[in-house]
């Protein structure tokens, strides 16, 4: 199953529910709206800087993902980012296809 990882950093209203209901309870709806779309939460982690939350996560699709992103900055309440993962015999696979291109710059 494809994974990918979610970047997010939430309004000051969406921290303001964090400290009132936990970070249990983030960590709980989201794992309920994946697997609600077939996917799983493989691990959620607060952090503090730039970005609020890391969320590794196995969907179906990417389909699947770019309607967890739509959902999630839909709502106002967090702006997310999607960063598709792949393995590495994934990137060995992707290594051995070669696409006819010439660079505006080869003669």
């Amino acid at each position: 199953m494809p994974r990918f990882l979610i970047i997010g950093s939430y309004s000051s209203e969406s921290a303001k529910t964090v400290l009132a209901r936990g970070g249990t309870a983030r960590r709980s709806a989201i794992e309920k709206m994946l697997t609600g779309l077939g996917g799983r939460l493989e691990s959620f982690d607060f952090a503090f800087g730039d970005d609020d939350v890391y969320v590794l996560v196995d969907l179906p699709d990417t389909r699947s993902a770019a309607a967890v992103s739509l959902t999630l900055n839909g709502s106002g309440v967090a702006r997310t980012r999607t960063v598709v993962l792949m393995s590495p015999e994934e990137m060995d696979d992707a290594a051995g296809i070669h696409p006819d291109y010439q660079p505006p710059t080869a003669t």
